[in-house]
């Protein structure tokens, strides 16, 4: 296996993190998100979103995080990352859901250069108000969910760590990195603290990379 990642990537730690947890093994081709490095078209013959992560298996290319983790949940079943309740493996699938889709996606590196380029926006206004917007908007829901689900314990779906846990950590590593207010998400911040006290989410933190700064 090859794994196509970036050091501060959310979607290329999750998917570290669901590697770490299983214990699988991989070669990693790293890609400067910064200096446009995945944008060239070398890389668009493997991944045509030239995006990252991008995982080559069996002389396949699979992208999306989430598919990736999934594939990998197939292939490689134990020790889970996804529930066997069916309730509990919905609430799971929905909160990595809610964070890839709808916190994560709106703000990254191509939607923040976007917004600079075509709208004038400053660091300030990208940093402080838009990902600080959209990132308390999806913890303020989030939240809500953990805290009256019956499915949450130690971790976001139960007493192991899911594909949820492995969303939820990159994102908190981003709400600390634009200084995000925390004090509203206790339950978000136990669950992710209890995460980053295990080796495999420690392995995957973007400072452990190889292409870390």
């Amino acid at each position: 296996m090859k794994l196509h990642t970036y050091f501060q990537s959310s979607a290329s730690y999750r998917v570290r993190i669901a590697m770490n947890l299983k214990g699988i093994a991989a070669e990693y081709s790293y890609h400067d998100l910064t200096k446009d490095k995945h944008l060239d078209a070398e890389y668009a013959k493997i991944n045509p979103q030239r995006m990252v992560p991008s995982l080559e298996v069996k002389g396949e290319v699979l992208a999306q995080s989430i598919a990736i983790m999934e594939y990998l949940e197939e292939t490689h079943p134990n020790p889970a990352i996804l529930p066997k309740e069916p309730l509990a493996r919905a609430h799971a699938r929905a909160i990595a859901l809610l964070i890839a889709g709808d916190i994560s996606a709106i703000n990254n590196l191509k939607i923040r250069k976007f917004l600079k380029a075509h709208f004038g926006a400053s660091d300030h206004f990208v940093k402080t108000q838009w990902i600080q917007h959209w990132i308390a908007d999806g913890f303020t829901a989030l939240e809500s969910f953990l805290t009256r689900s019956p499915h949450t314990g130690t971790y976001c779906a139960g007493e192991y760590p899911t594909i949820a846990d492995c969303c939820l950590v990159p994102q908190m590593f981003n709400a600390r990195r634009f200084e995000l207010d925390l004090t509203p998400y206790p339950t978000i911040v136990r669950i992710s603290n209890a995460c980053e006290q295990l080796d495999a989410f420690k392995k995957a933190h973007p400072s452990q990379q190889a292409d870390a700064a």
